[in-house]
């Protein structure tokens, strides 16, 4: 059940401090809408607060002491962020773990085709969405293009003023009877979701052409600007990393500007928030981490996803460097270890309460949320949290008077999900789930309380500063 709304025990320095959280978090938003480009934002903000690559002290030859800040990116997806505590590092860290991957629609290595004058981009889905949410809107592209030479680009379409934008096209109405029949998962049928991106022929026959190319006038002229504007062949999109967002910026929401609206709220509202409190947070007697990691909606699979081995062999590096090589202190460092696996919580929304549990459900304006156990059904595939660690997790956060509350994700028989939090649990380090409610999950557009960010930052601040 909701309890006390947290909006009435502010004062005017609280208000002022949460306007101010929510104002940064909203601008890490707009900066930061691919895994790329939160990796790089983050980066920045950590340097600029005294961080140090690892690989840049591991060059020097120096060895690492209490209170240096360290991070290390792994191929620009995933970030790892350390505070070195007074503590050696084999005793345990406090870990504040999150994902910076969002749902989004990706385009395809052999992507770019025109049918009937329209020219298109082909598209695969990443994640769980909705199809139908993603037709009939503004959309952005973002990403990267590799040329065979190593040379970057990088690629923001959409997201300026005086930008172009894109779209997915839906089937009008007055034709849609057979459409609005079908089952909502195939509405929209997921090779529908092709990217709309031109109109225009070329105005003049390219020289070489073939004249089967030169029939493909609409594609040709958008090659020509991919080519102006990046020095793209059509062959590049092999190694090109192209994301289909939502276009436009975070958004005050409600009449008292109480909520946040934005694309990709799923997980970065608890990566920003980590990463706010990990920057916040400069002494502390055990050695503080903010892992944001990349795969989290797929699995957590692959070289940048949790699975990856890249957080054990940068802590095997951090030993090395401040207590001598030792697989043992590895292991003990991470089994020594206690963990926030952060991720978002569905919201109650009272227009679907037929889905939710309401006593065990997560309020808007209700504090930071944990979630004892995910999974699905018979608690599937979940991190069961002990109860040894709740509670002292509960007594530093009252100390700090933070607000919280306890969730699951639904009624129990309708499904569930999970977080990175059974893969760290697989080291004996103590984890829990847990993280800021959110509405309209995996859509678009999804929804937060300005309260609970806050609440969660102060919330990360308290356990970056907790004693074994």
């Amino acid at each position: 059940m909701a309890g006390k709304n947290i909006w009435t025990t502010y004062n005017e320095s609280q208000l002022a401090e949460l306007d101010a959280i929510n104002e940064k978090y909203k601008e890490c938003l707009d900066a930061g809408k691919t895994e790329r480009e939160c990796v790089e934002l983050c980066v920045r903000m950590a340097e600029e607060s005294g961080y140090r690559s690892l690989e840049e002290v591991m060059t020097s030859g120096k060895k690492l002491k209490a209170g240096d800040k360290i991070y290390t990116v792994n191929m620009k997806k995933m970030l790892a962020l350390f505070r070195l505590g007074e503590e050696p590092i084999s005793s345990g860290m406090n870990i504040l773990g999150a994902h910076i991957d969002s749902p989004r629609i990706d385009v395809k290595q052999n992507p770019l085709y025109e049918n009937e004058g329209l020219a298109y981009l082909d598209t695969h889905y990443y994640g769980g969405i909705k199809k139908y949410q993603w037709v009939a809107q503004p959309l952005a592209l973002h990403g990267v293009i590799v040329k065979k030479n190593g040379r970057v680009k990088k690629v923001s379409i959409g997201e300026e003023e005086n930008d172009p934008v894109f779209v997915i096209t839906d089937l009008l109405v007055h034709l849609a009877q057979e459409q609005m029949e079908k089952k909502a998962s195939k509405v929209i049928e997921g090779e529908k979701l092709d990217l709309l991106i031109g109109n225009c022929p070329v105005d003049e026959v390219l020289e070489g052409e073939s004249r089967k190319e030169q029939k493909e006038a609409v594609k040709a002229n958008a090659l020509r600007l991919l080519k102006e504007k990046y020095s793209m062949e059509e062959a590049d999109f092999a190694s090109a990393e192209l994301e289909i967002v939502p276009a436009g910026k975070a958004r005050d929401c409600g009449l008292d500007r109480s909520m946040i609206l934005s694309y990709g709220q799923d997980d970065r509202v608890c990566a920003f928030t980590s990463l706010f409190a990990m920057l916040d947070v400069t002494d502390a007697k055990r050695t503080g981490c903010c892992l944001l990691v990349d795969k989290e909606e797929i699995g957590s699979v692959g070289a940048t996803g949790m699975h990856s081995r890249f957080f054990e062999n940068t802590v095997a590096e951090l030993i090395a460097l401040t207590e001598g090589e030792s697989d043992l202190k590895v292991r003990r460092a991470l089994a020594n270890s206690r963990m926030l696996s952060s991720d978002v919580s569905a919201a109650y929304d009272p227009m679907y309460a037929e889905a939710f549990e309401k006593r065990s459900s997560a309020f808007f304006a209700n504090g930071l949320t944990f979630n004892k156990f995910t999974g699905s059904r018979g608690k599937s595939g979940s991190n069961d949290a002990n109860a040894e660690y709740i509670a002292s997790l509960r007594k530093a956060l009252d100390d700090e008077e933070v607000a919280y509350q306890f969730a699951e994700l639904g009624r129990v028989d309708l499904g569930g999900g999970g977080t990175i939090a059974y893969i760290m649990a697989n080291y004996g380090m103590e984890v829990i789930d847990s993280g800021v409610a959110v509405l309209n999950m995996h859509a678009p557009y999804e929804v937060s309380s300005k309260a609970d960010v806050y609440e969660a930052v102060r919330g990360y601040r308290a356990f970056l500063k907790m004693q074994k």
